[in-house]
């Protein structure tokens, strides 16, 4: 079912008056977000979501007195699909287990505010159209040098079995995380990523061709050049994303 993009209620919290005004800016490009509150405060937050029942709260995470991980505790049940925005990316793991949508962090990078806002948009339609069950898996958490680093599933280019762990390859880095490749199969969204092999999961926007190889088999050619088996009991459901023919 095609759902149409809804125009969405947005409540901005932050201390800062220049941060505020840098997000209302960023917003009144947007024909599908309404601004209709903002907060200097934790607590005023709290009021202001119980008043005005916004679908979408942009959210700073340290501010004086109630933060906003306390902004999410007080308001339970009811919280809107909640953005972080702050400096902070020692706060991201917390983040997502209070089941924040997104987390951008500051200075802002409008590009990357305009995909969490697009996810928010899509979120809030879902929610209006009662679609139910878990989305896909859209984010990984990663530590980088003492960080929790935040990586798009959609930034992934392909995705090796590690042992018990699985390596995400991104562009010129690569990542450990504790998943199987059977649970990440699962979870992934089936419409972006495909298992190739027992090993091996691709991301479909990164294939760019399928090249014969030894014994009747054939390799994924990656648009970087990277070249990865493929097996024969999954070539069938690559073509099937691929819509290719024998």
């Amino acid at each position: 079912m095609e759902m149409t993009r809804p125009t969405v209620r947005v409540v901005i919290v932050d201390d800062e008056p220049l941060a505020r005004r840098g997000l209302r800016a960023h917003l009144a490009r947007r024909t599908d977000v309404d601004v209709v509150g903002e907060c200097a405060s934790g607590s005023a937050a709290v009021a202001a979501i119980r008043a005005l029942t916004p679908d979408v709260v942009l959210l700073d995470v340290q501010m004086p007195g109630m933060d906003g991980f306390g902004v999410v505790d007080a308001v339970g049940v009811a919280m809107p699909v909640t953005v972080f925005v702050t400096a902070y990316d020692a706060h991201a793991l917390r983040a997502f287990e209070a089941q924040a949508l997104d987390y951008v962090l500051k200075p802002i990078d409008p590009a990357r505010l305009a995909r969490a806002l697009d996810r928010a948009v899509q979120r809030v339609a879902e929610r209006r159209a009662g679609v139910r069950g878990e989305s896909p898996l859209d984010r990984f958490l990663v530590r980088r040098a003492g960080r929790v680093v935040v990586v798009p599933a959609d930034d992934v280019d392909w995705i090796e079995a590690d042992g018990d762990y699985a390596r995400l390859h991104v562009g010129a880095a690569r990542h450990l995380v504790r998943e199987t490749m059977g649970r990440l199969e699962a979870t992934l969204d089936p419409r972006r990523f495909v298992r190739i092999h027992r090993s091996i999961i691709a991301n479909v926007d990164r294939i760019a061709e399928l090249r014969p190889h030894a014994n009747r088999e054939f390799v994924v050619v990656l648009r970087d050049g990277t070249r990865l088996k493929l097996s024969r009991s999954y070539r069938d459901r690559l073509d099937a994303r691929l819509g290719a023919a024998r």
